[in-house]
């Protein structure tokens, strides 16, 4: 999607984890699948942030010493603008802020409702436009389903009797909006919507 000497922007398909312990994960293939950076301080790309394993979406990764480290500095000071689509079950407000905290931290989320569809299992079916203004571990999720309007696939935080299987969690990391921190241009990268979205959402098509 996006790739330089500093930095790159990519897309993380569901079902695989950014890190962790594990063989097959995003940051242990980025070695194989980006340029290695001619700077001095080149390191072992690292992901400056977390997608959830279902999640999918745009990732941003460091391929310096400095650029991991100012990346992360722009993350901590809100610099870097993240938005995300998920489709949200149940008949819900056009829009709004969710404040609730997330592991007894504050936590503070937007939403907007982009189209609504009605629908014979769920009742109706929301594509919501979402805003963190914080990162805390699985914050959209559990924001949506505290107000009463679980993820489509979500089985962690759906409602029982509405959770869909096998087709994944409905939660995707659309945009990243920054201005990158050596050349200063201003980028505004997107990942196009997946399949699964497309099919329900006509404005999507």
């Amino acid at each position: 999607m996006f790739e330089d000497d500093y930095l790159a922007v990519i897309h993380k398909p569901g079902g695989i984890l950014v890190s962790g312990n594990h063989f097959k994960t995003i940051a242990n293939a980025l070695v194989q699948n980006l340029k290695r950076s001619p700077l001095e301080d080149t390191t072992q790309p690292q992901p400056i942030h977390r997608l959830d394993f279902a999640t999918t979406g745009i990732l941003l990764v460091g391929k310096t010493s400095s650029s991991i480290r100012v990346l992360n500095k722009l993350f901590e000071d809100r610099a870097i603008k993240k938005t995300y689509y998920a489709v949200t079950i149940g008949n819900m407000k056009t829009e709004g802020s969710i404040t609730t905290e997330v592991d007894e931290k504050p936590s503070k989320s937007n939403y907007k409702v982009q189209q609504s569809v009605s629908s014979k299992r769920f009742g109706q079916l929301n594509l919501v436009e979402l805003e963190p203004f914080t990162g805390r571990r699985h914050q959209l999720r559990k924001h949506l389903s505290g107000i009463g309007h679980p993820i489509l696939g979500d089985k962690d935080y759906g409602k029982e009797s509405l959770i869909l299987n096998g087709k994944g969690l409905y939660l995707h990391a659309y945009s990243l909006k920054f201005t990158h921190p050596f050349t200063k241009e201003v980028l505004y990268l997107k990942d196009e919507f997946p399949e699964n979205f497309k099919k329900i959402f006509d404005i999507l098509k």
